[in-house]
């Protein structure tokens, strides 16, 4: 009997394009490395939930920075999640992805204080992009990052499908 395919979960929330395009690579790399091995699901941090992360064998949260924090639909996930998750991910592994105009630090550790809560394992290091926005208006206008950016979460992606297909995590 062949086995199930492993489950990789994306969570994402974006404004600006930068986030979505970076979840985007993770995610088409990981599918594209694994084949028919992995199963990769990409979702909204509005439409994801306890139950979606506990499905997945690895998880991907990827948010930009608004405020030095996590987006507010971020949060909303994880103030939705939280507890029904706590006890139940002991383990699984997971990574981060923030994209922010300067800074990035204190996002990518609020991030891991809800992991280090949930118990989850981190796997890789945070890819931070820095988008070097400053004003208003650069802040809220469309991004397109540079392939070198882009080349960061393919790697993720690829990353994390082979560390799943070898039963590394």
């Amino acid at each position: 009997m062949e086995a199930a395919p492993r489950r990789l979960l994306v969570v994402w929330h974006g404004f600006t394009g930068a986030t979505r395009a970076m979840a985007e690579a993770v995610a088409g790399a990981a599918r594209g490395d694994a084949g028919e091995a992995l199963e990769v699901c990409l979702l909204r941090a509005a439409d994801a939930g306890a139950d979606d992360v506990l499905g997945a064998d690895a998880v991907v949260f990827a948010t930009p920075e608004t405020l030095a924090s996590i987006s507010g639909a971020m949060k909303d996930f994880f103030d939705r999640s939280y507890y029904p998750l706590l006890g139940r991910c002991d383990g699984k592994p997971y990574a981060l992805v923030v994209c922010a105009g300067s800074d990035g630090e204190p996002t990518i550790a609020q991030l891991r204080r809800i992991a280090t809560g949930l118990r989850l394992r981190e796997v890789a290091e945070p890819l931070l992009v820095r988008t070097h926005a400053q004003t208003p208006e650069a802040i809220a206008a469309r991004k397109l990052l540079p392939e070198t950016d882009l080349a960061r979460g393919r790697e993720l992606g690829a990353l994390l499908a082979a560390g799943l297909a070898l039963g590394i995590y």
